[in-house]
């Protein structure tokens, strides 16, 4: 069942002295999320960037599964970005870079990607519970972009509650939408086409749609075989 949205740090959870946060949601989701992502990575190394990390448990879990695999957290919100470095500095994990700061309104993502200092090639991009709370122009962004940092083997993984047909895959979903659109008419549950559609723009594909608990997906893509934006 998907959830209404409560900044993390306002939805009265203990914040520790150190600023980590707790997601509640991150202790449902983690392991059927990792259950995804273990089987693309298993023997791989490389960077991978997570879009949008929250807390920073997420990438915490990760990092400590995949120790072969860099991992770059980012986040646009300065609470969010204490958070992921506190967990960084509590989790002591050597694969774990520093936080990056990303508008993923812009296809550029920030200067780290550009100036040498951020990761390149990367090997995936995982982002998480971000494209319906967020304009449009955040879902075009973060494809643009992905589009841009990917390597060529590279894979786009998105999780989330999604419409399919532009229909709701459960009551709750539905609900949920409305409550987002009531909080903001840019913001709602995202329809798997379109999201295809925005992916095959710049040049990348939906290669398959897992099923995950409490209503969601997790969406992957990949370079299309031109690997060019379209037209």
């Amino acid at each position: 069942m998907a959830e209404f949205v409560v900044e993390f740090g306002k939805d009265g959870r203990p914040i520790e002295a150190d600023g980590r946060l707790d997601a509640a949601a991150f202790h449902r989701n983690h392991a059927p999320i990792w259950a995804v992502l273990q089987k693309f990575l298993a023997g791989k190394s490389g960077d991978v960037l997570e879009a949008g990390s929250g807390t920073g448990q997420h990438v915490v879990h990760f990092a400590r599964h995949a120790p072969d695999v860099t991992w770059w957290p980012s986040d646009f919100n300065e609470a969010h970005l204490n958070s992921i470095a506190a967990w960084r500095a509590h989790a002591g994990l050597p694969n774990i870079r520093p936080e990056m700061r990303i508008d993923l309104s812009d296809p550029a993502w920030c200067p780290q990607m550009q100036d040498g200092s951020g990761p390149s090639d990367l090997l995936a991009v995982f982002c998480a519970n971000v494209i319906h709370i967020a304009p449009w122009r955040v879902a075009e962004g973060l494809f643009a972009g992905a589009s841009r940092y990917l390597r060529s083997d590279g894979r786009l993984f998105l999780y989330g509650p999604f419409k399919r047909d532009g229909k709701h895959t459960a009551l709750s979903n539905a609900v949920f939408d409305t409550s987002l659109r009531d909080r903001d008419p840019e913001w709602g549950v995202r329809d798997i086409a379109d999201v295809s559609r925005l992916a095959e723009g710049v040049g990348l594909a939906l290669i398959a749609t897992v099923p995950m608990p409490a209503n969601n997906f997790i969406l992957v893509f990949e370079r299309s075989i031109k690997g060019e934006p379209s037209a």
